[in-house]
């Protein structure tokens, strides 16, 4: 592989931990890693967070480029890359919570509809098994899906849908006794 001089200048540069090696990547690679950036994000706020994240690794990683494996630019390009595509699934990731959280109608409980029965349920929770309770306090009473209670509590999504299930199992018969 051919290797210009600036690439050379570059690489001895990053080799040797000097930060002027960021001012020539940054001189010579910032246009066109920022056009590749742009391209996948399409939001330029979040490339310029994307490229400016893109250096830091490339800092922080400076001893893993190896120059035998790719090219200078190549080895940029996919760091870049992954890390544009990262920050787009962050952004898209916390946009549907966001407006998931805004077009929710979950707390609006018209007080007409309300059946003064079933208003003692925390009391009836309390009355269950506490791997019970964590659960439907968690899906319930804190809003999380069961994958985001899985992640929160630490337990398996599989045994967070049993213990949801056993649990309302137990509700259903402070409700409807047969």
């Amino acid at each position: 592989m051919s290797v210009t001089p600036t690439e050379q200048k570059i690489i001895d540069l990053l080799d040797k931990s000097d930060k002027r090696a960021l001012d020539l990547l940054y001189e010579n690679y910032s246009n066109s890693l920022y056009g590749v950036i742009l391209k996948i994000t399409i939001n330029e706020e979040i490339a310029q967070d994307a490229l400016q994240e893109t250096f830091i690794k490339v800092w922080k990683n400076a001893h893993k480029y190896d120059p035998k494996k790719a090219k200078l630019f190549t080895w940029l390009f996919r760091i870049a890359r992954n890390t544009a595509i990262d920050k787009l699934r962050s952004f898209n990731n916390r946009y549907q919570k966001e407006v998931q959280i805004d077009t929710s109608n979950v707390y609006i409980l018209p007080s007409s509809n309300l059946n003064q029965d079933v208003l003692d349920i925390k009391e009836h929770v309390g009355r269950l098994e506490e791997k019970y309770q964590i659960v439907l306090d968690a899906l319930f009473f804190q809003g999380m899906t069961q994958q985001e209670a899985s992640d929160e509590l630490d337990i398996p999504l599989g045994t967070i849908k049993s213990r949801l299930k056993i649990g309302l199992r137990e509700l259903k018969k402070v409700y409807d006794p047969e």
